[in-house]
């Protein structure tokens, strides 16, 4: 599941407590995203060292911005404070918070895309990197791999569109997709996802799906806030296209509202479209109570 950061007087505090409330429900897996107020992979470092067992992971990072050297540092940092349970999540971030908050032009997005990947595997891979691009650069003038940052960090792309599908097929291990529905998935990401990395020799990538999802008996007064929360990724042109592909047309029509059998169901559908793993967000929507049921859930669908 994603975890949410606020509430407290403390949010890194706050996350440790969340996570580990997921884990005691059987939760094997707790997600954060990028956001301003953190560093998602510092956080997801601390959680998974105080939090045994969980698989800890980002969702996902924006490659604008940075460089793969230094994200792949901070990612070796958080493999060996984790003992090897963490997951790298990348994405290209919308083009409004790229342009408008780094002042950094969106530009080739795919060619960014592909070079950070390239970049960023073989310093991950080796600890060494010799890679000039058009528009990255990242050699390292010393090797640099990490003492316990093993095994290598699998690296995640939110990737959706046709041309980011074909670059995550060839160079990561998996796509993150949010807010695409079983008829995206089976109709258009994980084919293109699949063909990109068997055209690549590479290994049968996995879907990671982020479904928005919530157990609760206040189904209207739920949807009205979901309606709030996910209205932005209605303005965004990738969003809208991947939407129409799940055959809807708002971002608050895919996110699952009901009790345990209907949210159960749910993730059934989205497993058999092809996600192989699955992962909730907005577990938050309705409360305490309803977030400690979507726990539950999870932990006995994952025991």
């Amino acid at each position: 599941m994603v975890i949410p950061v606020t509430g407290t007087a403390n949010a890194v505090d706050t996350a440790v407590e969340r996570a580990r409330a997921a884990a005691e429900a059987g939760v094997r897996s707790v997600w954060l995203s990028q956001q301003f107020a953190y560093d998602a992979i510092a956080l997801a470092g601390i959680i998974g060292r105080e939090v045994p067992g969980v698989t800890v992971g980002t969702s996902a990072v924006p490659v604008f911005g940075r460089h793969p050297l230094l994200v792949g540092a901070q990612a070796q940092t958080s493999q060996a404070a984790t003992g090897g349970r963490f997951a790298l999540g990348l994405g290209l971030g919308a083009q409004v918070f790229v342009e408008k908050v780094f002042g950094t032009p969106y530009e080739r997005p795919i060619a960014r895309l592909r070079e950070f990947l390239t970049a960023l595997r073989a310093y991950l891979e080796t600890g060494e990197s010799d890679f000039e691009g058009e528009i990255l650069t990242a050699r390292t003038p010393l090797p640099s791999a990490l003492a316990g940052a093993s095994p290598t960090v699998p690296v995640y792309v939110a990737a959706m569109g046709p041309q980011a599908l074909r670059v995550t097929g060839e160079l990561a291990d998996g796509t993150l997709p949010f807010l695409a529905g079983p008829k995206a998935l089976s109709e258009h990401i994980v084919p293109a996802l699949a063909a990109a990395a068997d055209d690549a020799g590479r290994p049968a990538p996995r879907v990671i799906a982020f479904i928005p999802a919530v157990v609760t008996d206040k189904v209207e007064e739920t949807r009205e806030a979901a309606a709030r929360q996910t209205g932005f990724y209605d303005t965004i042109p990738s969003y809208q296209r991947v939407l129409a592909w799940s055959g809807v047309s708002k971002a608050a029509d895919l996110v699952e509202i009901g009790d345990e059998d209907a949210i159960a169901a749910a993730i059934a559908r989205y497993r058999s479209a092809g996600a192989t793993d699955i992962v909730l967000t907005q577990t938050d929507l309705a409360g305490p109570e309803s977030t400690a049921r979507t726990l539950d859930l999870l932990g006995s669908l994952t025991s």
